[in-house]
């Protein structure tokens, strides 16, 4: 017992010096002493296993070595912040959630930081896994990369700690470190770094952790998610964090109203360039919970938050060459080849130009002086021209007429932006781009095999569509490039097991124009099946709600070419599941059919997700706001008094949980 209480004393210890150290940056002990009792207590550890501790000081060194990284769903999906530019934007943001929510609303301001998102679940007060942030709905499992940095919790400290909940943040890399990181690399002839950011995001997915470990990356947190928090609004999560033991950055503020919002702005467009680290905005959160539920979500981003990007900055450089991308769906997208030049932290070379009208319209031509800025999107974008310095003798830009991967003559119909490449069953990057579109993790998730995978497998002539992979056998890939027994076996056990991939998903990884995530789970349960959806008019299609005549016209056209129902036919023939199951089907049903619902308050024996999910099940539509279109407000406790006047004065049904539980009924 006395070897065990001397360990338990000693991992404590470590903790405490660790939390002093690296989050409230106040050292108590010096590195020597530190080090000393570390070793001490990975001695103790490895002569009496029987104590073991997975989050342990002693495993923030690393070691493990992880081959491959298992995609995780996130419990509570990790969405994406919806991006404002000026004071107008936010005015009109606050305009529109004025609209749902009653009553005065608060702000909380935070820093925006440019990392590497990640979410942690700790279970009992101690870090069980590390996600990344993926595609909002699932991510990548990195816990044991995570558990090296010394700014993350293994264990929590203090009360009122949930049972299990998630915790958002950024993983970033200080300027400092990364400097010194990239002088190693010069000092032993390697290329360094190209900017912070990346290097935080590529050290996640390393497959041996003491190399994560001996790079200096810090944990920023400033989000939980989860059931029963023992807090009421922003300001006290953050604070609850920190009491946890949660590296929270104190530059967060309450801010009453848009103007004291925009003061924080200004304050940190300039300040920001004294921080440790990189920030390219604020985040404005309403600091009510029960307000923030209440307003709830777009398919993307929560309606509760807006992201303020701060001016992009921009630069000039000459723009050497026009060339042609042509995407999964035949859209030619011109690109800027640059010559190299720095913005925004990074080595920039190439720029979008979006189409033949921006083009036109911004004058751009080859060998032009143009400038570049970044704003809020990832991809940089050309704004204008330095006419001042064009070269004589230049002639405009003639857009390209033909597929620069086929030869075939681009179309553009009347109305759109876009110039396409027709050729949809033999034009390399569309080929290789639908059926990369048909793996994807929102469409049928294939395990092992991947966009450089699926564009090998083009290349050596084993695959020209999606249906062809269901007819790939081991023996064809082993002799690719990269490619071992096992990696092989994978890659054939995954292309069977999305066989029980839903109808739904199926629909959206057919790759059809402007069917996308929500309306394929329109069409799915509204027509149940590929062969209903395949015999259905334009009217049947319009009938559906939101399915508008552009997405009507995209369902005729894909499914008057003889090679697409080809290949659906294969895809049955396969055991892809092209209707809905008995199973989904039970579970759905149009008893709420052209009626439109707002829900507000709190209810006993749902979650307000869980009625909204009843809502779109049984063919109902959810809406944020009560207007006279509204057929039904399905009022809880605490609803606000604004929104029972608005509904009696447009005459809109109010309705009790009970009353709608017994709708279905």
């Amino acid at each position: 017992m006395e070897i065990k209480k001397k360990i338990e004393q000693l991992r404590e210890e470590l903790r405490q010096h660790n939390y002093k150290y690296y989050v409230q940056d106040q050292p108590s002990i010096s590195d020597y002493e530190f080090d000393q009792k570390l070793k001490e207590l990975a001695e103790l550890e490895l002569k009496h296993p029987a104590y073991n501790d997975p989050n342990s000081p002693t495993k923030r060194v690393g070691g493990q070595v992880t081959k491959n990284f298992p995609t995780v769903v996130h419990e509570n999906r990790m969405y994406s912040l919806s991006n404002s530019y000026s004071k107008e934007d936010l005015i009109d943001w606050e305009k529109r959630i004025s609209k749902i929510v009653d009553g005065p609303i608060e702000y909380v301001c935070e820093l925006k930081y440019d990392g590497a998102s990640i979410s942690l679940t700790y279970e009992n007060a101690e870090l069980k896994q590390a996600v990344t942030r993926g595609d909002g709905t699932q991510g990548d499992e990195v816990t044991a990369n995570i558990k090296t940095i010394k700014s993350v919790p293994l264990k929590l400290k203090g009360d009122h700690i949930p049972e299990k909940f998630d915790i958002r943040g950024e993983i970033i890399l200080p300027y400092e470190g990364f400097s010194k990181m990239n002088q190693e690399r010069l000092e032993n002839g390697e290329e360094p770094y190209a900017n912070p950011r990346n290097t935080a995001s590529g050290s996640l997915k390393l497959q041996d952790s003491a190399e994560v470990a001996k790079r200096p990356l810090e944990c920023l947190l400033y989000n939980i998610a989860g059931e029963n928090l023992p807090f009421e609004t922003q300001l006290e999560s953050l604070q609850k964090a920190h009491d946890w033991g949660f590296k929270v950055p104190p530059h967060y503020q309450l801010a009453a109203s848009i103007d004291e919002v925009l003061e924080y702005v200004n304050y940190w467009n300039e300040e920001r360039f004294q921080l440790p680290y990189e920030t390219d905005g604020v985040v404005i959160k309403v600091n009510n919970l029960y307000q923030q539920e209440e307003l709830g979500y777009t398919a993307k981003s929560p309606r509760w938050a807006m992201a303020y990007k701060f001016k992009a900055e921009q630069v000039s450089t000459v723009l050497d060459e026009i060339t042609y991308q042509v995407g999964r769906t035949g859209a030619i997208t011109p690109v800027a080849n640059l010559q190299p030049v720095q913005l925004a932290g990074t080595t920039v070379k190439r720029a979008s130009l979006h189409n033949a009208d921006q083009i036109e319209k911004l004058d751009i031509r080859e060998k032009d002086c143009v400038f570049v800025e970044k704003g809020g999107e990832i991809i940089p974008k050309i704004v204008g021209v330095d006419f001042s310095k064009r070269p004589l003798g230049s002639e405009p830009t003639n857009y390209l007429s033909h597929c620069p991967e086929c030869s075939t003559k681009l179309v553009r119909k009347e109305g759109e932006a876009l110039h396409f490449c027709p050729n949809t069953s033999s034009c390399p990057p569309q080929v290789t781009g639908r059926i990369q579109h048909f793996i994807s993790r929102k469409a049928m998730d294939i395990e092992g095999l991947g966009g450089e995978t699926v564009a090998l497998l083009v290349k050596e002539n084993l695959i020209n569509n999606y249906a062809d992979l269901y007819t790939l056998e081991k023996e064809q890939i082993l002799p690719l490039e990269r490619m071992a027994e096992k990696s092989a076996q994978n890659l054939i056990d995954g292309i069977e097991k999305s066989k029980q991939v839903s109808f739904e998903r199926v629909l959206f990884a057919l790759g059809i124009r402007y069917v996308g995530e929500t309306v394929a789970k329109k069409l799915a349960r509204e027509f149940t099946s590929i062969d209903r959806l395949i015999n259905a008019s334009f009217e049947d299609l319009v009938k559906v709600d939101e399915i508008g005549d552009r997405i009507a016209e995209s369902l005729i056209q894909f499914f008057a070419v003889d090679k697409n129902i080809e290949i659906i036919n294969r895809l049955k023939s396969y055991g892809v599941q092209m209707q809905l199951t008995d199973d989904t089907k039970n579970k759905t049903s149009e008893k709420l059919k052209g009626l439109s619902f707002v829900i507000s308050g709190v209810f006993t024996q749902l979650s307000r997700k869980e009625l909204k999910d009843l809502i779109e099940q049984n063919g109902g539509k959810n809406t944020s706001s009560i207007s006279k279109k509204t057929n039904y407000l399905v009022a809880g406790d605490q609803m606000g008094p604004s929104k029972k006047e608005k509904a009696e004065k447009l005459g809109v049904e109010m309705i009790s949980e009970e009353q709608f539980l017994n709708m279905l009924k």
